[in-house]
């Protein structure tokens, strides 16, 4: 492994609870509130947001996100291999530059399944600490699983008594029972999950076992299958949540967001329609199915998937297919928003933000 704590070496950006080293505005900028920084590092994406806190919530100011498919083969293998490695060094030096020029005083900086399967993983974070200057955190499956919910849990239907929450990953997915909706940012959702749960299974890994480019519909059974299997003891545990009143599923990922854009036919993927999106039943079964209909090639040429994407929207969506199965519903409400947020929301509420009159 090359060494690279040379000389010329970053200064370390202190995350948690301490403030960031923090550059002179932004020219032409006038700096009024502390900037926040999340950054999730997934097994298959590096996603980075970077907010102001606001009255309610936060107004989000830069964002970066790049596929670096950290987890490439650890469904053979129990490394994180070296061009990986590479990849994902790369996206996080960008992210780092990115909080120094937006002057960030707090940020919060999470690895997830990826790094928590391999045996490498602690090198790796390591690597990172010494070469870029981020310390990285390798969470549990429980936090993140409360960090989706916190994430996206204003989009729960208010009206409703029970809600199944999922965020479908590149290594794992995680999927939660909550218990009415959480819409106030200063609420804690914790009090509110009645059941959760992480499986061991996302797009990446799933698409390795199974194959991702060409998928006929007995292979995409399979998978759902797979999936079924693995999401059994959660959907006993959780039975009664589809019979509340007002029950639906929000979701929260790449695929549900592919799901949306395909339904709206988009010829761009466009947040501001896709994020609190409401669809049937109906349309993600047909937004599934076409899908299915579709080669390599023209998933790659979709801009709303993309090349890097198109070996994978199908294991997500036997993913998404196998949660409908368990927990029938006929609402699904769509989430451009995950872990980044929940892990903005904490910071900020455990500085007590909204509780002062200064934020603007």
């Amino acid at each position: 492994m090359r060494d690279e704590t040379a000389a010329a070496a970053p200064s370390r950006i202190q995350t948690g609870a301490v403030p960031l080293q923090t550059p002179a505005p932004l020219p032409g900028r006038e700096r009024r509130r502390a900037a926040y920084a999340a950054l999730d590092l997934g097994t298959n994406n590096c996603r980075l947001l970077v907010a102001e806190p606001t009255f309610s919530g936060f107004r989000v100011i830069d964002a970066f996100s790049r596929i670096v498919r950290l987890g490439e083969g650890l469904g053979t293998s129990d490394r994180l291999s070296e061009a990986a490695i590479e990849r994902t060094v790369e996206a996080l030096r960008i992210c780092r530059s990115k909080m120094q020029a937006r002057g960030v005083q707090r940020a919060k900086i999470i690895a997830t399944e990826a790094c928590r399967l391999a045996v490498n993983g602690a090198a790796f974070v390591e690597r990172v600490r010494r070469g870029v200057g981020l310390d990285l955190e390798i969470v549990d499956r429980q936090t993140e699983a409360y960090l989706a919910v916190t994430g996206c849990a204003a989009l729960a239907d208010p009206l409703a008594e029970s809600v199944i929450i999922f965020d479908i990953g590149g290594g794992s997915t995680e999927i939660a029972w909550l218990d009415g909706a959480a819409a106030n940012p200063s609420t804690d959702p914790t009090l509110r999950i009645r059941a959760w749960d992480s499986l061991p299974v996302g797009v990446v890994t799933l698409a390795e076992r199974h194959g991702g480019a060409e998928v006929t519909r007995r292979m995409f059974e399979g998978m759902v299958e797979e999936v079924a299997e693995k999401l059994s003891a959660f959907a006993l545990r959780a039975a009664a949540a589809a019979t509340a009143p007002h029950f639906h599923l929000l979701g929260t990922s790449g695929t549900v967001t592919t799901i949306a854009a395909m339904h709206l036919r988009l010829a761009r993927y466009e947040r501001r329609r896709v994020d609190g999106l409401w669809m049937t039943d109906a349309a993600v079964s047909t937004a599934i199915d076409d899908l299915l209909d579709t080669r390599l090639e023209q998933r790659a040429d979709n801009p709303c998937i993309g090349r890097d994407r198109a070996d994978l929207v199908l294991a997500g969506c036997a993913i998404l297919e196998a949660i409908r199965r368990a927990f029938p519903s006929e609402r699904l409400r769509i989430a451009d928003r995950g872990l980044r947020e929940g892990l903005l929301m904490n910071m900020m509420r455990e500085d007590g933000v909204w509780n002062r009159k200064a934020v603007r």
